[in-house]
């Protein structure tokens, strides 16, 4: 009885532990370890935004962009000057004050110290700001661009993995039918029943079959690596196993034009900051023209010039630099190649990601009717002809050789069914990229 207790006791202390923990992790907002042998696209995705190496370097450039920011919104630091002249180099007589003060403050060297600072006219440190600003705005757009590029990349490679995962599947199958079929035929050779002929023909096929194995064990980890390259998992690549089924077939992906989609698109909108950092650099080298003011205040202490006089004087001065030679002629042209090249760079992404729009639309309406095709009609009846052609082999209605095609058929048949389907599920995902829309899985 007091056994019975006591497992009940750590039975109700190992339950309430354990909900403790999932409080504490609820609170913190703490989720689960991803399991990367039971991968799915939600969990891969997670992976991707925290692993890409991709991503962290374009997140490296915003934050330089961000540092610039705070370079050109600096004034200028102002200058200390020193000096030291009128020494006399004769050792007889030195600096000796003819007042007859001959402490080292009185001699008769004259010290000068002078503040300069630089005052910047013509708004250029506003319109530094605005162009270093504008250099975030491209960058956290090329940041978005980077993104949304890398995670096309780690869909189309995660359905390329869950492909190589069919096909070892199909070939896997195949093999062990292959398999079974040379045991039978070999039992029924030695019963007489069928020719050595026939025997070595279904080998050859089992050993073909083998080879298509390996290869797709070949396939399967080269996926696996890829795949693990964009999530930043290297070390785990033998691990990982995708578990999401195909996406099925939907037919309102299509819809929405391009007002809707290509202003909000990231290519598009850092070519627009571009632009606009073009046409701030162009009215900064047009302020280039607006003359700098310099000025300076001193102290000078020069003891010893008179008798009576004051050894201590003030000073000020203003300089401006006269553009007698130079007016700053090749910036403003050069800014204004710039913002030319900005206008047509922003023209050139418009068109490119249209295009890239029209041909991911052209392939996904192409893998939508294929699909559509398989799953209607090839696959079922391409199996209903394997099955009768195994029947009336196993009666002795069928060659040998008419087997083997209705089985090459059919594992044809499945392994372009699954290819089929990858191209539909990456096309599904280059579309959902280009038009800038989340991807929606549906099961």
């Amino acid at each position: 009885m007091l056994r019975r207790q006591l497992g009940w006791a750590c039975i109700m202390l190992m339950v309430s532990t354990r909900c403790l923990l999932a409080a504490d992790a609820a609170s913190t907002g703490i989720v689960d370890p991803v399991v990367l042998n039971q991968l799915s696209l939600q969990q891969a995705e997670q992976l991707f935004a925290g692993g890409n190496r991709e991503l962290l370097a374009a997140k490296r450039a915003v934050e330089g962009a961000e540092a610039d920011t705070l370079i050109a919104g600096q004034r200028p630091n102002p200058v200390l000057s020193l000096g030291l002249s009128s020494v006399n180099v004769n050792r007889g007589h030195g600096n000796m004050n003819q007042n007859g003060s001959n402490g080292l403050w009185d001699k008769t060297y004259n010290s000068a110290l002078q503040v300069s600072q630089l005052y910047e006219r013509g708004n250029k440190r506003e319109l530094r700001t605005a162009v270093a600003e504008s250099a975030v705005k491209a960058s956290g757009f090329d940041f978005k661009e980077t993104y949304r590029q890398q995670a096309l990349a780690m869909a189309t490679a995660y359905f390329d993995l869950k492909l190589a995962q069919d096909t070892l599947l199909i070939q896997q199958a195949n093999v062990a039918s292959y398999d079974k079929t040379l045991q039978a035929a070999q039992l029924r050779l030695k019963a007489g029943d069928v020719a050595s002929a026939d025997v070595a023909r279904i080998r050859v096929d089992a050993l073909r079959a083998s080879n298509d194995l390996r290869q797709a064990e070949a396939t399967l980890q080269k996926a696996q690596a890829l795949l693990a390259y964009l999530l930043g998992k290297d070390q785990d690549a033998a691990r990982l196993y995708v578990s999401d089924p195909w996406p099925s077939l939907v037919s309102d992906q299509l819809a929405g034009t391009e007002s809707n989609w290509l202003p909000q698109r990231s290519d598009v909108q850092a070519a627009e900051a571009r632009m606009e950092q073009a046409q701030q650099a162009r009215k900064l080298a047009e302020s280039l023209k607006t003359r700098d003011l310099t000025w300076s205040l001193a102290y000078q202490h020069f003891p010893g010039q008179e008798p009576g006089s004051a050894p201590d004087t003030v000073g000020a001065s203003v300089s401006i630099p006269l553009f007698t030679n130079y007016q700053y002629e090749g910036e403003a042209a050069r800014a204004e190649v710039d913002y030319t090249t900005a206008m047509e760079a922003k023209e050139q992404v418009r068109a490119a990601a249209v295009a890239e729009m029209r041909r991911a639309k052209a392939d996904l309406q192409a893998a939508v009717d294929k699909n559509r095709r398989f799953d209607q009609s090839i696959l079922s009846e391409a199996q209903t002809a394997a099955d009768a052609a195994e029947f009336a082999y196993r009666h002795g209605a069928m060659s040998v050789m008419d087997l083997l095609d209705a089985r090459r058929i059919l594992r044809a048949l499945q392994l372009e069914a699954a290819s089929v389907k990858a191209d539909y599920a990456k096309s599904l995902s280059a579309w959902l990229a280009a038009t800038r829309q989340a991807f929606t899985y549906q099961d």
